[in-house]
């Protein structure tokens, strides 16, 4: 009786180790997975947006420079430069401002 007890034991407790493996597996993985896979599509779309933005303010910056060359002749030749300039904090302060607006778990912060 004894013996029988005993492998019973040991089943439940090899039971017990294998169910905890699981679910630790089941609770580390799958949302590391899940981060691995947000921040591998957050850096692709901040590399995707700030090529497209650096291509639209050089292309802006070049055509009041080429377009507009007789206006901005002298003093004013610095304007190209400032609207450039605008442009990019405006875009800096339009992704400062939308920071911090989602989650992981996709909820809005408070």
């Amino acid at each position: 009786m004894p013996d029988n007890s005993k492998a019973s034991n040991d089943n439940q407790i090899g039971e017990l180790i294998s169910l905890v493996k699981t679910y630790a597996r089941q609770e580390t993985v799958g949302p590391l997975r899940n981060v691995g896979r947000w921040l591998g599509n957050g850096i692709a779309g901040a590399i995707a947006l700030g090529l497209g933005l650096f291509l639209l303010v050089l292309g802006v910056l070049r055509m009041l420079q080429t377009e507009a060359s007789d206006t901005f002749d002298g003093n004013w030749s610095v304007v190209p430069y400032v609207v450039a300039a605008i442009m990019c904090f405006t875009a800096i302060g339009l992704a400062l401002w939308r920071v911090g607006k989602g989650t992981l778990e996709g909820k809005e912060r408070r």
